[in-house]
């Protein structure tokens, strides 16, 4: 059996009573929706009601799904330790879950717990919830720092483990929208904010959950959102199947946006694969991409991906311009998959006898030395983007007046620690955050006196 209907709600503590205190009346809008929507999902008789939480467990590269028989929660942290919960996991459907997770080497499991204790993200829903529905079974599922392709293929499998089991199940798509509406809000304003609230109610009224795959990962942190992955886990429970949307609400008066949507599915429909046909059209962009590579790029590619399906380095090639063998410099390889950085690795001056075994040699550690992320598969390389950044030589500066966060890189030294950014970086848009970054990245305090340098680039796509 199918997921016979889904929601997606947000989860602001206040909504509860207990919790607002009065408070919750300027809210009210959401309130009666919610409402709604909980009675359509308990008209639906459901045993199972699934929960996407991004303040369950989370991981940068799982998907945890809590373990055990059951689970505590309440709302003492926000003074209402009256209003609280016991609930009971459905413990076939997880295991069910993770069987058809292990099949497919997909990283999804209920290993890793660290939260035990029900979130306010889980906790919000069931407190509408259970006004309308005393007998169901809880899944609690947590969010990722995978793509946004990945939380859609975690929905394919969810549905796929109810079909399996036969669950009545729902689906509770829990996440606030920005938190950076209003100047006066408890997190200011960001002009993406009101612009990913418009884009995502759109997108949501309208169930076209293959546009959900549009919203730059970049632009979402910006708009300081919390719950489109949740909507993308949603969205995949549905792949293939026709959506009838229905458009609750959508408030803003706190600074942070609240939308309701309740959905239906109706019947199989093949022009709703959005997850396949989203990477089809990425297969043909990057092939389009690799092939205007420049001879730097194609360079460090052909480096990258010998590693990776052989594990050796790979020796200089004929045929590659004068430059590249001639020249000595530092360079840095970045490599992103998805919309995502991969991996990261250079040189701040020249350490090989050319500029070539320099890309080289860094497009290896790229692939496999950056320590923030485990080395990239073979299965990986058909989605990666490479970019190369070949640095001018560094010059000593005064002041951060001299820098210029699109010109220039910077270098920032306190004795022996070192830290280093690349100019023009998606997401960094000042001077004060460019030395803030590299200064985090040297480990060096914001009160330590340091020296500054500046380097010019040339960035290779």
């Amino acid at each position: 059996m199918p997921i016979m209907g889904a929601i997606m709600v947000p989860h602001p503590p206040l909504i509860v009573p207990q919790v607002g205190k009065g408070s919750e009346g300027q809210i009210a809008g959401t309130i009666a929706a919610y409402e709604e929507a909980a009675r359509a999902l308990a008209a639906l008789r459901p045993e199972t009601v699934v929960v996407a939480s991004p303040h369950a467990t989370i991981y940068s590269d799982y998907f945890h799904v809590s373990p055990g028989r059951s689970a505590r929660g309440s709302f003492a942290r926000f003074r209402a330790p009256e209003v609280k919960f016991r609930e009971e996991y459905d413990t076939e459907l997880v295991t069910c879950l993770e069987k058809l997770a292990r099949k497919r080497g997909f990283p999804a499991g209920t290993a890793g717990e660290r939260e035990p204790q029900l979130d306010h993200g889980t906790m919000v829903p069931l407190y509408f919830l259970r006004k309308y529905l005393s007998d169901f079974r809880l899944v609690r599922v947590g969010l990722s720092l995978l793509p946004l392709t990945e939380h859609y293929r975690l929905g394919m499998l969810l549905r796929e483990a109810v079909e399996e089991t036969g669950r009545r199940a729902v689906f509770v798509a829990s996440g606030d929208l920005s938190h950076k509406l209003r100047a006066e809000g408890p997190y200011g304003f960001a002009p993406e904010g009101p612009v990913y609230d418009e884009r995502v109610m759109d997108v949501c009224a309208r169930a076209a959950f293959g546009e959900l795959f549009d919203f730059d990962e970049d632009f979402c942190e910006k708009a300081a959102e919390c719950g489109h992955r949740s909507f993308v886990i949603m969205a995949g429970a549905f792949d293939g199947v026709g959506v009838t949307a229905r458009r609750l609400s959508h408030e803003d008066v706190t600074g942070v946006g609240y939308g309701v949507c309740t959905f239906r599915p109706g019947e199989a429909d093949e022009g709703r694969r959005f997850l396949a046909a989203y990477e089809a059209r990425e297969t043909e962009r990057l092939a389009r991409t690799a092939a205007g590579e420049d001879p730097y790029v194609r360079l460090a590619r052909a480096s990258l991906e010998t590693w990776v399906r052989t594990g050796k380095t790979m020796a200089v090639p004929e045929g590659l311009p004068p430059e590249l063998l001639r020249r000595r410099a530092g360079a840095f390889v970045s490599v992103h998959k998805q919309g995502r950085l991969r991996g990261c690795i250079g040189t701040i001056g020249p350490t090989e006898p050319s500029l070539a075994l320099e890309i080289i040699r860094n497009a290896v550690s790229a692939a496999a030395r950056d320590p923030r992320f485990e080395p990239i598969r073979p299965e990986e390389l058909p989605w990666l983007e490479i970019s190369v950044d070949v640095l001018g030589e560094a010059e000593k500066i005064s002041s951060e007046a001299e820098l210029d966060v699109k010109r220039y890189g910077v270098i920032v030294s306190c004795g022996s620690r070192r830290g280093l950014l690349l100019p023009d970086l998606e997401g960094v848009d000042t001077v004060e955050e460019q030395v803030a970054i590299a200064r985090q990245k040297a480990g060096i305090r914001p009160e330590e006196r340091v020296s500054l340098q500046r380097f010019e680039v040339v960035r290779h796509r």
